[in-house]
């Protein structure tokens, strides 16, 4: 047994030992059994545990400023700014979307997703990238969506005016 741990063993087994002679006598006076514990403690140098922190409740998180992120956006006939190409219903394009979805859960590599089902054209040539933007930069739901997730973290489907999202955050 290291000296401090056994320092630190005998300081608790005299302050149980004082505790129940204590309690015989008279239960509140603990002052010298604890006086006893802290300059045995004292004398152990710097605490035990001070290499490894105890682990307490953790901080709220700072929310950032900026989030940089790739998406997938499947667009429907009426959507804003879907190419007049696009032919199918809201409801079918939520339909692909859930599809999306499924393999981006089950670790499809993301940038395949985008190459194959993304109709975003602007962020379809570089691989769905958005790059860094702030939460004013995107619609509120697709911002805060984006800005909730962990990195590498893949949102559930967001819905737009533009149509159906599936983001993923990368930094």
């Amino acid at each position: 047994m290291k000296p401090t741990i056994r320092r630190l063993a005998c300081a608790l087994a005299l302050f149980a030992a004082a505790c129940d002679e204590k309690k015989e006598e008279k239960p509140t006076d603990l002052q010298p059994a604890l006086s006893a514990v802290a300059s045995v403690i004292a004398s152990t140098g710097p605490p035990i545990m001070s290499a490894a922190p105890v682990a307490s409740a953790p901080a709220p998180a700072t929310p950032p400023d900026s989030v940089a992120a790739q998406h997938v956006l499947i667009a429907y006939k009426g959507a804003k700014g879907a190419d007049a190409k696009v032919t199918r219903t809201k409801a079918d394009a939520k339909k692909r979307a859930e599809e999306v979805l499924a393999k981006a859960k089950e670790g499809t590599d993301f940038s395949t997703l985008v190459a194959k089902y993304s109709e975003d054209p602007g962020s379809k040539t570089r691989q769905g990238s958005l790059g860094k933007f702030t939460r004013e930069k995107m619609t509120k739901p697709f911002s805060d969506a984006a800005f909730a997730l962990p990195v590498d973290g893949i949102s559930d489907i967001v819905e737009t005016d533009f149509g159906f999202h599936i983001i993923k955050r990368n930094q």
